[in-house]
C-alpha cells in the first residue's frame, strides 16, 4: 500500500515536477496577496500573456527565454502605466487592450518564424518535461523574490492600501511601486517553464484569494497562501499522475477547489452569525 502511494515520486519527472513546484509556489503566493490587495489581478494575467512575443523573439535571436519574457512583461507594465495615467481610460481597460495586443504579435511571430519550440508548452507548461535549467532559473528567481516580500511586506502593504500616506512616512513609493511590476514580471517567468503562461494567473490570484477568505490579519493571509499554493502544486501534481491528466490544469483545478470551499466556508461562518 505505502510503495503504491509512492510509486509516483520513484519516477525522475516527477520528482522534478515536484520540486518546481516546491520552488515556485511560495513566491506566486506572497505575490498573489499583494496583486489581490492592490486589485491588480488582471495585471497578473496582463503579464503572463504579454511575455509570448518577447519568448518568441529571444528564441529567434538565441537568447535566453528569461530575458524576452523578463523584457516583454516590463514592457508591458509600463506601458499599461503610461496610457492610464495620460488618458480618461480606466487601467483595467489599457490592461485588456495591451495584454490582448502583445499575445497577438506573440501569436503572428509565433506563426511568421515556425521555430523547433512547443507552442502548448509555452501557453499550458511543461511541468513533466523540466529540465535542470529550467529548475536554476526558477531557483534564482524565486528565492530572491520570496525573501524580498516576505522582508518588505509591511511597506508593500502599507503602499497597497494607502500610497499617500506610504509617502508621508518616508517610503519611496514610486520604488515599491515599480519594485512590484518587476517583481510580477520576474514571478511571471519562474512559473513559465511549469503552469506556463495562461494558467500562470492562476497561481498569482488563487492563493492570495483564498487566503483572503480564510484569514483577518494580513500576516496569517502570507502563511495561508503559501500553504494552499504548496497543497494545490503538490496535491495537483499527485492527482495527475493517477488520473492521467496535464500536471498543470490539474493543479489550477486544486486551487480553484480550494477557492470554492474557502467561499463555501466564509458564506456558513456569515448565515451562522446571522442566525
Amino acid at each position: 500500500m505505502i510503495e503504491t502511494l509512492l510509486l509516483p515520486f520513484q519516477f525522475p519527472f516527477m520528482q522534478n515536477a515536484f520540486l518546481i513546484s516546491l520552488i515556485v509556489a511560495p513566491a506566486a503566493a506572497l505575490l498573489s496577496c499583494f496583486l489581490v490587495l492592490k486589485g491588480w489581478a488582471l495585471m497578473g494575467d496582463a503579464v503572463s500573456h504579454a511575455i509570448l512575443p518577447g519568448v518568441v523573439i529571444a528564441y529567434l535571436w538565441g537568447l535566453p527565454l528569461i530575458v524576452g519574457a523578463f523584457a516583454a512583461g516590463m514592457g508591458c507594465a509600463l506601458l499599461t502605466g503610461y496610457l492610464s495615467e495620460n488618458s480618461r481610460i480606466k487601467r483595467d481597460t489599457v490592461m485588456g487592450v495591451v495584454f490582448s495586443g502583445m499575445f497577438a504579435v506573440g501569436l503572428i511571430l509565433f506563426v511568421a518564424f515556425p521555430t523547433d519550440a512547443h507552442l502548448d508548452h509555452i501557453l499550458f507548461g511543461n511541468m513533466l518535461g523540466v529540465g535542470g535549467d529550467d529548475i536554476v532559473t526558477a531557483l534564482a528567481i524565486s528565492v530572491p523574490v520570496a525573501l524580498i516580500l516576505a522582508i518588505k511586506w509591511r511597506d508593500l502593504l502599507l503602499h497597497a492600501f494607502d500610497p499617500a500616506q506610504a509617502q508621508a512616512s518616508g517610503l519611496n513609493t514610486q520604488l515599491l511601486h515599480y519594485g512590484l511590476l518587476t517583481i510580477l514580471s520576474l514571478t511571471v517567468v519562474a512559473v513559465l517553464s511549469s503552469v506556463g503562461l495562461i494558467l500562470a494567473v492562476a497561481l498569482l490570484v488563487t492563493p492570495g484569494a483564498v487566503a483572503f477568505l480564510l484569514t483577518r490579519s494580513f500576516g496569517w493571509m502570507l502563511i495561508t497562501a503559501v500553504v494552499v499554493c504548496l497543497g494545490g502544486m503538490i496535491g495537483g501534481v499527485y492527482a495527475s499522475f493517477w488520473l492521467n491528466s496535464a500536471p498543470a490544469p490539474t493543479v489550477v483545478l486544486m486551487l480553484s477547489a480550494a477557492f470554492l470551499a474557502a467561499f463555501a466556508r466564509r458564506r456558513w461562518q456569515i448565515a451562522r452569525t446571522s442566525a
